[in-house]
């Protein structure tokens, strides 16, 4: 009898090793990927600290991702995630076509600086449509599977929670919380979408959100009537108030 577990018990050991070794490698690729891919398509300093994915259950999570602002803002992030988690097809790992059953994003931290017409967060939006083709300069470079072929993404439920955005940078800065944000089927359709396009589409719904969040601000802080989800808008209705003023351009009474 002894004999007989220590028989079944070899090859349960090998796999809990190998499905160890197998978790720790995907993690390093997911890590390697983001830290490569992220600079080039958003133009800014992208760090990942970590990543873990287990190849039988398709469950992970990526730990403090970094994106950085544009040049000529001042603080040193556009964003940051503190975890996020995912949970993929398995099978799927194996091949060129991705699917993520989900993507939870909690807490995460933004920080929206603004000018008359223009935002950080602008820039980081014109630094990713040209580098991803959605302008008429060259796509950034695409990442390879393992038989040549590009790596297409299927996301099939995108889920952003208790996001706040910090308003200004300095003393006068606010920080606010933001509406939810839902994504489902991004890249369902095309049967797969490359990471560049994926990050360009979510990056777009993110801005509407934070461009939502900042006019809504503005216009409960100054009064001012109507509402919008863009950074046009917010430029309008900051304008009406001395207080965001302020905190828009940074500046002490």
């Amino acid at each position: 009898m002894k004999k007989l577990l220590l028989i079944l018990g070899i090859p349960l050991a090998l796999l809990l090793v190998g499905a160890f070794v197998a978790s720790f490698f995907l993690g390093s690729i997911v890590t390697k990927g983001v830290n490569t891919f992220g600079p080039k398509i958003t133009g800014t300093k992208v760090t990942l600290e970590r990543a873990k994915i287990s190849p039988l259950s398709g469950a992970g999570t990526l730990d403090n991702l970094f994106v950085g602002n544009p040049p000529g803002w001042k603080s040193d992030k556009a964003f940051s995630f503190t975890q996020v988690h995912v949970s993929i097809t398995p099978y799927t790992l194996l091949g060129d076509h991705i699917v993520i059953k989900e993507i939870h994003i909690d807490g995460p931290q933004f920080v929206y600086e603004a000018r008359i017409l223009n935002s950080n967060i602008k820039d980081l939006m014109r630094n990713i449509e040209k580098n991803t083709g959605a302008t008429d300069k060259k796509p950034a470079e695409e990442v390879p599977a393992k038989e040549g072929k590009p790596l297409k993404f299927a996301i099939k439920s995108f889920r952003l929670e208790n996001a706040r955005v910090t308003l200004g940078v300095g003393p006068t800065a606010i920080t606010l919380p933001m509406p939810p944000l839902v994504i489902t089927d991004l890249g369902v359709k095309e049967r797969g979408i490359t990471p560049d396009q994926l990050a360009a589409k979510v990056m777009t719904a993110i801005v509407a959100n934070i461009g939502k969040t900042v006019a809504d601000a503005a216009l409960k802080a100054g009064g001012v009537a109507g509402s919008a989800a863009t950074d046009a808008a917010a430029d309008t209705a900051k304008k009406a108030t001395d207080g965001l003023k302020k905190i828009f351009n940074g500046k002490k009474e």
